[in-house]
């Protein structure tokens, strides 16, 4: 803790905040990216994306999980962040990054028992009816973790077509939907296409 509090300390030395950029970010912020991504430590959107303060607007939770519409007027953080994203920001685009290494999808695939985590165990709930078909080991081909993160990102992306808003803009032309699959290992970063199948391009 110590060493992060003396970067944070330090943090002012580093940038320069009398520069035009940081001045204009104090006026407001205008996003073009909701980037909703897996609140594991080891993945940080503006690292892997290269993105300037101001640039994406992030919503982080485990398993990069979208609420079912049905909750949408509930409070919770994931319905204010989409909301506020859409209706107040605009954005242009919605960003679902599932991620190697995920804790848990990794305990949907293997059935941890969460009995002791209640909270997660509700929260997955969320995600394990559409993942059905892939975690169901067949004995002769098992799904692997990353089909599971990537199939849960598809799953993700179909929750949000739900929501009347993003339907609506992505009508209009307003909104675009991207599926992506990080890995942590080699930084790779793979796009769903057209088939619901992630490819690496190359840069």
């Amino acid at each position: 803790m110590k060493a992060l509090l003396d970067r944070a300390r330090s943090f002012k030395r580093h940038v320069d905040f009398e520069s035009g950029e940081y001045r204009k970010l104090a006026e407001g912020q205008n996003p073009e990216v909701l980037f909703i991504t897996c609140s594991d430590s080891r993945v940080i959107p503006a690292l892997i994306t290269g993105a300037r303060p101001g640039e994406i607007f992030e919503l982080r939770n485990a398993g990069n999980i979208v609420p079912p519409h049905s909750t949408y007027g509930a409070a919770s953080g994931e319905a204010a962040t989409i909301e506020y994203a859409l209706e107040v920001l605009g954005v242009q685009h919605l960003v679902v990054c599932g991620h190697s290494h995920c804790g848990a999808m990794g305990a949907l695939k293997s059935g941890d028992d969460l009995s002791a985590l209640p909270g997660v165990d509700a929260w997955l709930q969320l995600a394990r009816p559409e993942l059905a078909p892939v975690l169901t080991e067949a004995s002769d081909n098992p799904s692997t973790l990353p089909e599971v993160v990537q199939r849960n990102v598809v799953n993700q992306l179909a929750v949000l077509r739900s929501y009347p808003g993003v339907r609506q803009r992505l009508e209009t032309g307003r909104l675009s939907l991207h599926g992506w699959y990080y890995e942590i290992d080699t930084g790779r970063v793979s796009e769903l296409d057209a088939d619901d199948r992630f490819r690496v391009h190359a840069s």
